[in-house]
């Protein structure tokens, strides 16, 4: 299965209930969502592509790599600020970000990771970006922002909520008005020789327990 790099830590909690309820086994490879659509495309051989926006998933789904039905929005990501819990910067809002002890802000490449767009969309509708641009040090994906927190070589760091929830340190929800709604889809590949199993597992996260599992790991859930 290919997951976006926000359901890092959610996902052995949901390999693990869904393997007890089906017995069917889950492999999770993470990525940023451009690359893990790229591999798609270039015919990685995947069951299912968990994603952390809309428009890769349509993207595949214009190109027939879905099967019939196979897409489906699963949640809503919610963007944090996060201040690991080793940084001396006194942040309590978004604008804080510039102020001169924060020296490092980690944040996705907003042309590869979806919560990485919605952070530099919010920094430019907050009216900070000139000043915060040059602070910013773009990772891979935003697994890979937050480490660059939790090693202590950022101040702050844009990422999801369902990474950080457990990580200490300040967690502050970024106002949603300042970026483009952080909608999550899936997509059920065409070629997987097991749609079946892949279409138990969207029922799982849509309407069974993994509903209640992906809440509490702070996503919205339809």
């Amino acid at each position: 299965m290919a997951a976006a790099s926000n359901l890092t830590e959610v996902a052995a909690k949901l390999g693990e209930k869904f393997e007890a309820e089906t017995k069917i086994h889950c492999t999770f490879s993470f990525g940023s969502t451009a690359q893990l659509t790229q591999q798609i495309e270039n015919g990685a051989p995947f069951d299912l592509f968990v994603s952390a926006d809309a428009a890769h998933v349509e993207e595949l789904e214009k190109m027939g790599l879905l099967a019939e039905d196979g897409r489906q929005r699963y949640a809503t990501g919610v963007l944090v600020l996060w201040i690991p819990p080793g940084s001396k910067a006194s942040v309590t809002r978004i604008e804080d970000v510039t102020r001169p002890e924060v020296r490092v802000i980690a944040v996705a490449k907003p042309e590869l990771a979806p919560y990485g767009k919605a952070a530099v969309e919010s920094l430019q509708h907050t009216g900070i970006w000139e000043v915060a641009k040059d602070k910013v040090v773009y990772a891979e994906n935003i697994s890979m922002a937050r480490q660059y927190g939790t090693s202590g070589n950022a101040d702050a760091v844009f990422t999801a909520k369902s990474l950080v929830l457990n990580d200490g340190g300040k967690v502050l929800d970024v106002d949603d008005a300042l970026h483009a709604p952080l909608t999550q889809e899936l997509g059920v590949l065409a070629k997987s020789p097991h749609v079946a199993g892949a279409r138990r597992f969207v029922a799982f996260l849509r309407n069974g327990t993994g509903l209640g599992i992906l809440k509490a790991a702070g996503y919205r859930v339809p």
